[in-house]
């Protein structure tokens, strides 16, 4: 509907130029983005009487379309609020996949170059990693716990590349895989006992396999008497563990970094 339209895109002129004079971090501070869309909701209707909804939707579409653009990841949020969804995929702008139970589907969302350029640069605005010719391709966790992936030309040979994988399962101890089917009671039963006697374990495995799930649920095995060092270049484990600490590898070049500066080190005195 063309008046849903023009709502939309003066409540959205109007919540950015508000967040901006406010110094509003809108994906750090989403509750209060929800706040000033609702005041701005109030102002167009007050002022552009031709512009009024018909109803409470409207009002909740105009909302959270606005929302997505301003503090989410525009047409792709849809996917991120979708538990089911796996993962997520641009090979180039017109083309955009997703995952559910391991299958992909080809969207409905076409998006254009700047678009996935301007969605990229949101994505890596929390993470402080960069992307540019020098560094042609990052790694890097989103605010959800999601992990992204993004290459360039020339390492691509025309668009953009991204990859988003996200969390479905959450385990916390191997017998939570046991509930969600992925182990019996046997299995979690011995490697919970090989965890606890300080075994050597290498979980491996290709792409989207559940690695960084599995190791989750045998780090929830550890005592607490006992102290964990994690080094990642992303930070992907996530513990509850009291005496968990984390380091960083940044494989990416730093003018202030030694050469061969590796994470080992760092970690042993941890």
């Amino acid at each position: 509907m063309d008046t849903g339209l023009s709502v939309t895109a003066q409540v959205e002129a109007r919540v950015r130029s508000a967040i901006r004079c406010r110094g509003i971090d809108p994906m750090r501070e989403p509750e209060v983005v929800h706040e000033v869309i609702a005041e701005c909701i109030g102002d167009v209707l007050a002022t552009d009487s031709s512009s009024l909804l018909h109803s409470l939707a409207d009002l909740a579409v105009v909302a959270q379309e606005v929302h997505h653009a301003v503090a989410g990841f525009g047409p792709l949020q849809q996917f991120f609020d979708d538990p089911t969804v796996e993962e997520l995929w641009i090979n180039e702008p017109g083309r955009v996949f997703i995952a559910r139970d391991g299958r992909s589907e080809l969207t409905t969302v076409v998006l254009t170059d700047g678009d996935v350029r301007d969605l990229v640069e949101r994505m890596l605005r929390a993470s402080g990693r960069r992307l540019d010719l020098s560094n042609p391709f990052v790694d890097a966790m989103l605010p959800d716990g999601s992990r992204l992936h993004v290459v360039i030309p020339d390492i691509t040979r025309a668009h953009w590349a991204i990859n988003v994988r996200r969390f479905v399962v959450a385990a916390r101890h191997v017998h939570d895989l046991v509930a969600k089917g992925t182990l019996n009671m046997q299995a979690a039963g011995f490697l919970e006992a090989a965890v606890i006697s300080g075994l050597n374990i290498l979980v491996a495995g290709g792409t989207q396999a559940g690695k960084t799930t599995f190791l989750n649920a045998l780090l929830g095995c550890v005592p607490s008497s006992e102290r964990i060092v994690s080094c990642e270049e992303v930070f992907e484990i996530r513990l509850s563990h009291q005496k968990w600490r984390y380091t960083r590898y940044n494989h990416q070049p730093n003018p202030h970094q030694f050469p061969h500066q590796h994470p080992k080190p760092p970690a042993l005195r941890i």
